[in-house]
């Protein structure tokens, strides 16, 4: 704007010229553009001046014969806002809050922006973001500087000279309509197979006492892979199911089965489904995420028709390979009618299910749905090609430490898994007119993917900074609410960096508690997202954040607040919580949980 500024005196300056009052102040960076000129008298002209970025008039009576400092060109005056400071004084703030400085004087001045966030006033400029590729120099950054409190930023905003402070309230939460348009869903139910139990009750123990479901693969089988362990059910799932309804389903639909006929008596529905005491068939609906669902059932065909021949191979291998017979299955069990969906999006599978449920709700086309994911893929073929790909993790059972290590130092694949976890979702006002308990609000969910590659994550972490954005603005949340993180966290190297390159990025310097359960459960593939959002639910519901195991030393590059060791109370400030999933190919899913205070 000014690359070679020169002296006049005041007697030529016109409106629009860029104008410093004398050498201290343009060596400052203290301009102002000339709105008005008006002689006084003879000796003396009246200048009107207003800071080049906005701000406030004042009138200087200036000796027209003075020198002043001028830049090169004019200003367009019409283009300069008339602003003033907010006065803070008067303001009750709210977490989610910013307030900028802008030195209006400088015409190259960037805004100083802070955010409220627990009570506390952070830094929040585009220097402090988390998204580039200064890790390997993570030990020579200074420490992010402490929040200030209400106080000390008012009184920096009264202090503040040459500066506009701009006042931003957070986004007001958007309005749920009970007569029309979106309707607010809510979670009475939960459901779940993993490999630390059948049932909920087994998950959430095993969780907090920092168990580790993940064995040795001792089959036949698996002998000669060069990875042998796994995150496998401790149960035959068939045993728990009628025989003749069992032998026709895979069992990744077993596993779905049961977690969905869980969460359906968990709501307090009648355990014979929509045929009982439960709501219209018609209303309800299915809603599953599934990579491949079982993959065992099409190569258990292939190998008996090159046994046996045509005749060997059963009429039932084609219904119970496709990914989508978890979902019938469910929909068979209950008598659910409304619908059946799959979501096949890799490991991001579970929890887009969930997501294209709670829209399903919210928008009137079902009043209920059971969401979630379900898997079995521990099998030869899916271990020895991911052994190939050297996504695999490497450590043993032997040290006492998980072998899956989500954000440890010694990080160095992931451990595959198996089992389902559903979530009942409702709208709200069906589950309050029939007395339901609530366990918290399915708040918003986020989608993006990452174009970067087939299987590895962006480095940059962009596309999941990208659904962590989303997913809080559709839940009406600001960073400042985030009061937990169920992370994907697989324990690949680059993928662990990348979520928290991402997770810094928009959370900005929250410290906010973050957990990874693959330690606990092994990779449960298009299950997590299921398994990890009844995880996420009881968190906030019991207020208790399951430890992360298998981390006995962090990556000092991943920069979060791992819980470990123990579990931790949930922060009494905020009330959302995100639980993350990315998958092979750059699938991107955040499910934003709110919880339900009183």
């Amino acid at each position: 704007m000014r690359r070679t500024p020169h002296t006049v005196t005041v007697a030529e300056l016109v409106p629009g010229d860029l104008l410093a009052l004398s050498a201290r102040d343009a060596d400052a960076d203290r301009w102002y553009v000339v709105m008005h000129t008006l002689p006084v008298c003879p000796e003396s002209i009246r200048v009107t001046l207003r800071p080049p970025l906005g701000g406030a008039d004042r009138d200087e009576e200036l000796d027209r014969n003075r020198t002043v400092t001028v830049g090169d060109h004019r200003v367009d005056t019409a283009g300069i806002p008339l602003l003033t400071s907010a006065n803070l004084r008067a303001v009750d703030f709210r977490d989610g809050d910013r307030v900028g400085f802008l030195r209006t004087v400088d015409p190259h001045a960037v805004e100083d922006t802070y955010v409220r966030r627990w009570g506390g006033w952070n830094h929040d400029t585009p220097g402090d973001r988390a998204d580039d590729h200064a890790d390997d120099h993570a030990d020579d950054r200074p420490e992010p500087p402490l929040p200030l409190s209400d106080a000390e930023l008012r009184k920096r905003a009264a202090e503040a000279v040459d500066h506009v402070v701009r006042h931003r309230p957070r986004r007001a939460r958007p309005a749920t309509s009970r007569t029309g348009g979106p309707r607010r869903v809510v979670v009475t139910g939960l459901g779940a197979v993993t490999p630390l139990g059948v049932g909920v009750g087994d998950l959430w123990a095993g969780l907090l006492e920092g168990r580790c479901g993940i064995r040795e693969l001792d089959g036949e089988e698996f002998a000669g892979l060069p990875v042998r362990v796994a995150g496998t059910v401790p149960v035959d799932p068939a045993a728990l199911l009628p025989r003749p309804q069992a032998r026709r389903m895979n069992r990744a639909a077993q596993f779905a089965v049961l977690a969905a006929r869980e969460a359906w008596r968990d709501a307090g529905f009648d355990p014979a489904g929509t045929t009982g005491s439960g709501p219209s068939p018609e209303r309800v609906g299915v809603s599953a995420g599934a990579i491949l669902g079982d993959a065992s059932v099409l190569v258990g065909g292939d190998r008996r028709l090159r046994e046996k021949g045509p005749r060997g191979v059963s009429p039932l291998t084609t219904p119970m390979t496709v990914p989508s017979q978890a979902a019938s299955q469910v929909s068979l069990a209950l008598r659910i009618t409304g619908e059946a969906r799959t979501v096949t999006s890799a490991c991001a599978s579970g929890t887009e299910a969930v997501g294209e449920a709670v829209d399903r709700i919210r928008y009137g086309r079902i009043d209920v749905a059971l969401a979630g994911g379900a898997e079995a893929v521990v099998t030869p073929a899916i271990m020895a090609s991911f052994a190939a790909m050297r996504a695999l993790s490497g450590h043993g059972l032997g040290d006492g430490e998980s072998p899956s290590r989500p954000f440890a130092r010694d990080r160095d694949g992931f451990v595959n898994g198996e089992g389902a976890g559903f979530l009942l979702l409702e709208a709200e006002e069906h589950a309050r007119a029939r007395g339901a308990r609530i366990y918290c609000e399915a708040a918003g969910w986020g989608l993006s993917a990452d174009a970067h590659h087939m299987a590895a994550p962006d480095p940059s972490g962009a596309g999941v900074a990208l659904a962590l954005r989303r997913a809080l603005a559709d839940a009406g949340a600001e960073a400042a609410d985030v009061v937990h993180v169920n992370a994907h966290a697989t324990a690949t190297v680059d993928g662990d960096l990348a979520e928290a390159r991402a997770l810094r990025s928009v959370l900005g310097g929250c410290r906010v508690p973050v957990t990874a359960l693959k330690g606990h459960l092994g990779h449960l593939q298009g299950a997590a997202g299921g398994v990890e959002a009844v995880a996420t639910v009881l968190t906030l519901h019991h207020g208790l954040v399951p430890p992360t195991i298998g981390c006995a030393e962090q990556d000092p590059a991943i920069e979060l607040d791992v819980v470990t060791k123990a579990p931790r109370p949930l922060p009494a400030r905020g009330d959302v919580a995100l639980s993350n999933s990315f998958g092979f190919g750059g699938h991107n899913a955040v499910l934003a949980l709110r919880r339900v205070r009183g």
